[in-house]
This record gives structure tokens, C-alpha cells and sequence, in this order.
């Protein structure tokens, strides 16, 4: 694969990852179940990946717990993205969890060992009144921006655990048993919670489809090729990309569901803001390495 074709293929993997919204609004399942079988379908994809091309996995006691706790991050994180899907909409998720780079920019240096960053706080302090402008906007939305806003935290918590510890370990094999555990937990708490179940009823043909699509086309397929790619393609280029996730799925939300999509003005103008300071920080990051060098 070439930089031409790894360009390509990475700007159809963010696109595809713009569709996860989508699907979430379209799979009748809950929150809950819904990332039950979204973990076990993207699991078995990654598995087949490992068998097919004979990867062996070395874990020490250790690594399996700290993945095991990621995972548990990853669980969590899905479940309040997606519910925020649920009791609000598309475009609201969606641009609440750009404050990911926000909230990375703030706890990542507790949990990697790097030094917190003035600058960083600052744009943190912007993208907070992007979020207040929203919150003043769309009050009728607020459990969907809160839910939405603990799926970033959680994102920027085990993406910044992800950074320290793929140092130590396989990316693939970390993928696989984040995505074991990941509905293990899942699996449990329905086990165990009296107002949760797997919604076997909810599984007719349509329903499956998409969650097929949501398991391999919108998470096993894209993580693996993303592998690839980043072979030819440098961070900064992939992080301007994975950037555009939210406008893309905005967009495609704008287009499928017409009015039900349409957010007031300050929606918009919160938005901008928060999106504005998610591209200021790739470049900004950019900037400082190429000083570097």
C-alpha cells in the first residue's frame, strides 16, 4: 500500500467511523446490549485477523489486568456514547465528544508522565465555553451532552493508558483482549443487573445487519487497516483526519434525518468553537515537533 492508497483508505476509515453514530440511532437495541454485541462481533473479527495471519500472544499476568481495566474504560465509554444517541441525537454526541482532545489534553499528562501544558489549560478553558454555549442552547438535550461528555472523559482516560502502555505491548493483541474484556464487563452487568438483559428479541434480520456492520465494517475492519496505514502516514496526518469524524457524521446525520438534526445558531457557534480548538491542538502539536527536529 502506498501513501496515495493509505491517504485513501484513511479518510474512508474516519468516514465509516462518522457512520457509528448512525447505526447506534438505528439498531432498536439499548445502550447496554447494543455494546454487548457491538464488543463480541468486533472481537471475533479481530480473533479471525490474529488466527489468519498467525499472530501469537505473549501477556504477562499484569498486562492482562492493566487490559483488563481498559477495557472496563472501553465498556463504559460506548455505553455513554451510545446512550447519549439514545436521549438526544446525532449531532449533539457527536460534537460533545470532540471535548475527547480536550480532556486528553488535561489528564493525559497525569497518566503518561508528561508536564501539563499552560497552553493546553488555555484551550481546555475555550472549548468549556464552546460546551457552556451548548448548554445554554440546548437545554432539552442536557442528558445527552452529560452522557456524552463522560463518553469523552472515559475516551481520553483509556486512549491516554492505551499511549503508556503500547509501549510494552502489541497493538493488535492489545485491541483483542481490550475488545474481550470490554464485553466481558458488559456481559456481566447485564448477568447481574434485575433491568438489563441482551434483548434476544430485538435481533431480527435487520437489527443483526447492523450490528454486523457496526462490529466489523465500523470497528474490527477499520482498526486493522488503520494498522496498515499508519505504516506510510504520519500522526499528524491521521490526526487531522480522525478530526473530521464529527463533521462527517454530522453531516451524514444532517442529510438522513433532515429536521430532526437542524440545532439552533449557538448550537453551531458552540460547536465551532470546540471543533476550532480540537484542530488548533493537532497543528499546534505539529508545529512543536517540527521545531523539534
Amino acid at each position: 500500500m502506498n501513501r496515495r492508497t493509505s491517504l485513501m483508505a484513511l479518510h474512508a476509515i474516519v468516514l465509516i467511523w462518522g457512520f457509528t453514530g448512525i447505526l447506534g440511532k438505528e439498531i432498536s437495541l439499548d445502550a447496554v446490549p447494543l455494546v454487548f454485541w457491538r464488543t463480541l462481533i468486533a472481537f471475533i473479527g479481530v480473533l479471525g485477523f490474529v488466527w489468519l495471519w498467525k499472530k501469537r500472544i505473549h501477556l504477562s499476568t499484569q498486562q492482562v489486568i492493566k487490559l483488563a481495566f481498559v477495557g472496563f474504560l472501553i465498556a463504559g465509554h460506548w455505553i455513554a456514547f451510545f446512550t447519549s444517541i439514545k436521549v438526544s441525537n446525532i449531532s449533539t454526541a457527536l460534537t460533545v465528544l470532540s471535548t475527547n482532545a480536550i480532556f486528553t489534553a488535561i489528564v493525559a499528562p497525569w497518566i503518561t508522565g508528561g508536564k501539563t501544558s499552560l497552553r493546553e489549560m488555555l484551550m481546555g478553558a475555550v472549548g468549556t465555553i464552546g460546551l457552556a454555549i451548548i448548554f445554554h442552547f440546548e437545554g432539552q438535550f442536557v442528558w445527552g451532552i452529560l452522557w456524552s461528555l463522560l463518553a469523552a472523559l472515559l475516551a481520553a482516560v483509556f486512549s491516554s493508558f492505551n499511549a503508556r502502555w503500547v509501549r510494552e505491548m502489541e497493538p493488535v493483541t492489545m485491541t483483542l483482549m481490550e475488545l474481550f474484556f470490554a464485553n466481558f464487563w458488559v456481559m456481566l452487568f447485564i448477568l447481574f443487573s434485575p433491568h438489563e438483559d441482551f434483548q434476544l428479541h430485538l435481533l431480527d434480520g435487520r437489527n443483526f445487519i447492523l450490528l454486523l456492520v457496526l462490529g466489523l465494517l465500523a470497528t474490527s475492519i477499520p482498526f486493522i487497516v488503520s494498522i496498515e496505514v499508519m505504516k506510510k502516514i504520519s500522526p499528524f496526518t491521521c490526526a487531522i483526519a480522525i478530526n473530521m469524524e464529527p463533521i462527517y457524521s454530522i453531516l451524514i446525520a444532517l442529510y438522513l434525518y433532515g429536521s430532526n438534526e437542524w440545532m439552533s445558531a449557538g448550537f453551531y457557534w458552540g460547536a465551532l468553537l470546540i471543533l476550532a480548538v480540537v484542530f488548533m491542538e493537532t497543528f499546534w502539536r505539529k508545529s512543536v515537533k517540527t521545531i523539534e527536529n
